[in-house]
């Protein structure tokens, strides 16, 4: 018994140079090529736009404090030298105004997160009168000025003898956040189809089941962002920190009141020090905005 084996042919692209193309062609090709030049040069200079002034601060950070107070100012740490980071962390009340911005950000989180969430699964799911005013209201909220506020509240928080407490700023920075992050949740919410927690339903699901297991999964991206946008809010807001603390500052606040009193070792060192939190957080939440956009990174 002989067998015979076929071989076909690999057939072989023929590399086709554009000036080769009708005119036509070439408008296009040159047009989609100019677009994409275009879109990456604006990318670009958004970046450099973005990373510049962190990387002149962290250079001022790490530099000693003569080179920080020299002129003009070097654009790279040579040599390098943690005197001016060491200097600013040893300044009174610096650690401590950290550890209470850093809880006082999670807590904001927390709070701001577990109410939103809810909150913003009914504006997106349940049809009632006053639906849009009441999310009107919201945003209402958010755009009342905090400085006609700021009297009141100091005088409520001291008859309430919560004043000058960290868990007082978590609450004023709930406040103040909260609404943003119940309209970007709600948003979240309504771009789930409907129609995956109607089918959870009927395999069995009740309706805090298919909420937790088929929409909280698929709209977690989205919950992130607005985590983010809460951390960064309450980790750099100042004025209600300023008008409800005294002994209990924040990092921001305690920078704000010692700005007239330091140096410029002082000033950058705590600059990048504040930017640092920030930074880290959205370093580890990136992937859940990446997944908004349909990228998946491991």
């Amino acid at each position: 018994m002989t067998s015979t084996t076929t071989t076909q042919a690999t057939p072989v692209v023929k590399r086709v140079r554009v000036r080769d193309l009708p005119a036509e062609q070439q408008r296009a090709i040159r047009a989609r090529q100019l677009r994409r030049a275009g879109t990456y040069a604006l990318a670009i200079a958004i970046a450099v736009w973005i990373v510049l002034p962190i990387w002149l601060v962290g250079t001022l950070a790490f530099s000693t404090p003569a080179d920080v107070r020299a002129y003009p100012k070097q654009i790279a740490p040579i040599p390098f030298s943690t005197d001016t980071m060491e200097f600013f962390l040893n300044a009174k009340g610096v650690l401590p105004a950290t550890r209470n911005s850093v809880v006082i950000a999670l807590l904001t989180l927390v709070l701001s997160t577990a109410i939103a969430a809810p909150a913003g699964y009914a504006i997106a799911r349940y049809f009632f009168r006053g639906r849009d005013a009441f999310r009107l209201g919201i945003l209402a909220v958010r755009a009342f000025p905090i400085v006609i506020l700021a009297i009141p509240l100091a005088v409520t928080f001291r008859t309430w003898g919560i004043f000058d407490k960290v868990f007082s700023v978590a609450l004023m920075h709930t406040a103040l956040t909260l609404p943003t992050t119940i309209l970007v949740v709600s948003s979240v919410f309504a771009s789930v189809p409907r129609e995956l927690e109607e089918a959870a339903k009927v395999f069995g699901c009740n309706a805090f089941e298919a909420f937790m297991r088929v929409v909280m999964p698929l709209a977690l991206p989205g919950i992130a962002a607005s985590a983010i946008f809460t951390f960064v809010m309450s980790w750099n807001e100042v004025f209600a920190a300023v008008v409800l603390t005294l002994e209990n500052r924040t990092l921001p606040a305690l920078i704000l009141y010692n700005l007239d009193k330091s140096g410029d070792p002082f000033k950058f060192a705590g600059g990048f020090f504040m930017l640092l939190p920030s930074l880290i957080f959205i370093f580890f939440m990136r992937r859940y905005l990446f997944n908004m956009w349909g990228q998946i990174t491991k």
